[in-house]
């Protein structure tokens, strides 16, 4: 019997074995992106992210969308290594061994990939088909975070969980997680699902960089939850999100100037008389919702001293009640009482009573919402506006006005005023005749056509004084608008309001530094370290690069003849050269330094200071030897000092002990300017080119030459000994006065100014050359 049991085990694993490895030969990469053998990886990656596209679980509906999609990934995987692709082509597989040995495991590897294990048995939801569907709802696209729920935050707060496949605290936060989000969605918080191995680029712009991740978003800005995730610590992450200002407490010794601030703020007033000591998170999320509109005030009907104010506007403490007061303090303009206050009750009552009976119009955005554009001949919504003004002298009119608009309030029809010396071009563009309102309010019924600021209007003849007879006046226009739009028979184009509420510009910058700290400051104490390292980079670099400088200056050496002034002979000498008649002109290079810096090249520098320097660049050379270096540098500094100020000229030194190869190649491409003696001749190792300067330029292949002048040649005319080359033999013999024994090394330079100026002009014969030699 325990033979049969043994037997029939091994069988079942054999079978095992065989359906794992034959699951695994079907899977075909190549057919799964529909491309050949030889595709080249272009066409690999063109059939990946079409068939991504495609089957993208969030726009595939299918239900087998998901695992074609992960097939899709795998594939692409494979095929986009070229280790793993090369392993497949060979052993069908894409593991990393090969050869023999892969041959050896193969058995095995398919056996240990056939196993299939129930999940349900451990309780992890890590197949996709058996995975929650419950944040399916919830998941967030970059696209749709960008443009819908970013701006949908300066509205609500958010909570969003960043989530992955495999993860096992994600598993364990779920229960918890899901209850939150119903109890906090139903309060009007928006709850939104990243998932980071299909929403990469959305995880990396909220900076999640592990899962699970949770944050809050508000006003466009982010905050990362850090504590333990409980029900009760999540809600008081949310209600932290929200700014501690929206809700006023009110009490018998506030509430009278709390409620009069609606004249100063233009804003209808919200009181809430609930038995509940700290204001319940419903009313601050819809305090937030609709900051812009109701300023928002609390009364704990519990608390000592709200006994008159629950007596005046007999108040139910057992039941929650909700008032709205406008332009009266004395009574409220509506009433709404439940036992359960929901988020809807809440949002249609207040959607209703937005706006006072007649509110100022202080912005554009105002008008546009109480004057909305005509959309169709039968959706016409009308204006009826008072121009008036400040102070007890208007009072009388406005109050008329009030009365008025409180009888006779219909959906098509609102009633607004508008201050004349705080909107002065909106006004002068509806009254005509100002001497005739001069001191004086008036009513203006308009019609807005367009966004661009078309209206038509019609202004009472008469000046508003609130008397019956222009109540009745007012009333038979009204009546008459109806069956006769046509009665708006004037046109003009309004410009857009001034804000009249916005803060000035200071406060607004201030505000702004306030809130900046406060991100810097919760950042610093709240975030991790990743995300703290580009302001950490930052403030770090700055600290740096100040105490570096400082440190800088303090011990730099003030004798440094790179920093000192040029000597009083190099001054000398630059005025006399400047002087001088045969410049012509001032020259308008301003050397940038107080020295000349030349370096030597050598085949370390070579490429980067010749070969590959910069088009429009050149290198100015002085050949030299160890005898006349220091001499022959002097004298180059002087004559070139004044040339400094170009950032196209560079300047070096050639030793012609270690380069005379090199120099005397370059030399064959100028011939004419500078023969070269035969090799043969038993002079010419005597060949003396100290003195010799060479402009190169790298870019085109070319130099210009400077020949050293004799030291009796002083004016520079031609003499005998001009053609300094071809009189060789005899300077080695010394039978001429031009022999280097009796040459000055100084004056070797001498007028190499003149010359510089000429290779600025491109007035200097140029030798090209095919290629440039070794420096060896």
């Amino acid at each position: 019997m325990e033979l049969g049991r043994a037997g029939l085990a091994w069988a079942a694993a054999l079978l095992l074995a065989a359906l794992g490895a034959q699951a695994a030969a079907d899977f075909d990469p190549y057919r799964v992106l529909g491309v050949g053998r030889s595709s080249s990886q272009a066409d690999i990656k063109k059939a990946y992210k079409r068939l991504a596209r495609e089957w993208h679980p969030d726009k595939n509906k299918d239900p087998g969308a998901e695992d074609k999609f992960i097939q899709i990934s795998k594939a692409y995987e494979i095929l986009s290594n070229e280790e793993k692709r090369a392993n497949f082509d060979r052993y069908g597989d894409a593991g990393e061994s090969q050869g023999y040995s892969q041959h050896q495991h193969r058995q095995f590897h398919h056996f240990h990939e056939g196993f299939y294990f129930d999940e349900s048995f451990f309780h992890f939801p890590f197949n996709s088909e058996r995975r929650d569907t419950s944040d399916e709802k919830y998941l967030l696209h970059f696209s749709h975070y960008i443009n819908e729920i970013v701006p949908d935050s300066f509205k609500k707060p958010y909570l969003i969980k960043i989530t992955s496949d495999w993860c096992f605290s994600c598993i364990h936060i779920e229960p918890v997680w899901k209850e939150v989000a119903q109890e906090l969605e139903a309060l009007g918080v928006g709850i939104g699902v990243v998932h980071a191995g299909y929403e990469r680029r959305l995880a990396h712009h909220l900076g999640a960089h592990s899962t699970p991740s949770l944050l809050g978003l508000i006003n466009g800005k982010i905050t990362f939850f850090h504590n333990a995730v409980v029900r009760e610590n999540l809600r008081q992450f949310v209600e932290n999100l929200l700014p501690g200002n929206l809700v006023e407490r009110i009490t018998d010794k506030n509430y009278i100037r709390f409620l009069s601030n609606w004249k100063k703020e233009n804003k209808p007033h919200v009181l809430l008389f609930d038995h509940m000591p700290v204001v319940p998170l419903l009313y601050k999320l819809t305090a937030f919702a609709y900051r812009d509109y109701l300023s928002f005030g609390y009364v704990y009907v519990g608390l000592r001293g709200t006994e008159e104010l629950s007596s005046q506007y007999n108040i139910n403490v057992y039941t929650p009640t909700m008032m709205i007061f406008k332009e009266h303090v004395n009574r409220p303009a509506d009433v709404v009482q439940a036992r359960d206050m929901k988020k809807q009750l809440i949002d249609d009552f207040l959607s209703q009573n937005k706006f006072l009976m007649v509110a100022r119009l202080t912005n554009q955005k105002l008008f546009q919402e109480l004057c909305p554009v005509k959309k169709s001949h039968r959706q016409r919504k009308h204006c009826a506006v008072l121009l008036t003004g400040e102070g007890d002298k208007f009072a009388e009119a406005y109050e008329a006005f009030l009365t008025f608009a409180a009888a006779n309030t219909k959906d098509t029809l609102k009633f607004v005023h508008i201050y004349r010396d705080r909107q002065p071009e909106f006004a002068d563009a509806l009254l005509m005749d100002e001497e005739k309102y001069r001191g004086k309010s008036a009513v203006v019924i308009l019609e807005r056509h367009n966004n661009a600021g078309k209206i038509t209007y019609k202004t009472l003849e008469e000046p508003w004084q609130g008397s019956k007879e222009d109540n009745f006046i007012l009333l038979d226009l009204l009546d008459q608008l109806r069956t006769d739009p046509g009665l708006l028979s004037s046109e003009t184009v309004l410009a857009d309001l001034n804000d009249e509420l916005a803060p000035m510009f200071l406060i607004r910058w201030l505000y702004s530094t306030l809130d900046y700290i406060s991100d810097c400051w919760d950042s610093l104490f709240h975030s991790n370290w990743r995300e703290m390292m580009p302001l950490l980079s930052l403030l770090f670099s700055a600290l740096f690069i100040l105490f570096g400088t400082v440190i800088v200056q303090a011990f730099s050496d003030s004798s440094d003849p790179r920093d000192s002034p040029p000597s009083e002979k190099e001054e000398t000498a630059a005025k006399t050269e400047k002087n001088d008649a045969s410049f012509g002109k001032e020259s308008n290079r301003i050397p940038k330094k107080g020295f000349v810096e030349v370096t030597e090249l050598t085949d370390i520098n070579y490429n980067s200071n010749l070969v590959r320097l910069r088009p429009g660049h050149m290198n100015v050379v002085l050949i030299l030897s160890n005898s006349t270096k220091t001499i022959l540098l002097q004298k180059f500094a002087l004559e070139v000092y004044t040339f400094t100020g170009s950032s196209s000229l560079h300047f070096s030194f050639l030793s012609l002990d270690k380069h005379r190869e090199w120099l005397e190649y370059l030399l064959e491409f100028a011939q004419d300017a500078a023969p070269i003696p035969n090799q043969y001749d038993k002079h010419f190792l005597e060949r003396d080119y100290t003195g010799y300067v060479l402009a190169l330029n790298g870019h085109k292949k070319y130099f210009c030459l400077f020949k050293p002048h004799r030291s009796g040649d002083e004016g520079g005319t031609p003499g005998s000994c001009e053609d300094y080359d071809s009189s060789l033999h005899a300077e080695a013999r010394g039978k001429s006065s031009c022999s280097p024994g009796s040459r000055s090394i100084k004056n070797k330079l001498h007028k190499l100014s003149f010359w510089m100026e000429r290779l600025l002009e491109g007035s200097l014969q140029r030798f090209y050359i095919p290629s440039w030699p070794a420096l060896d």
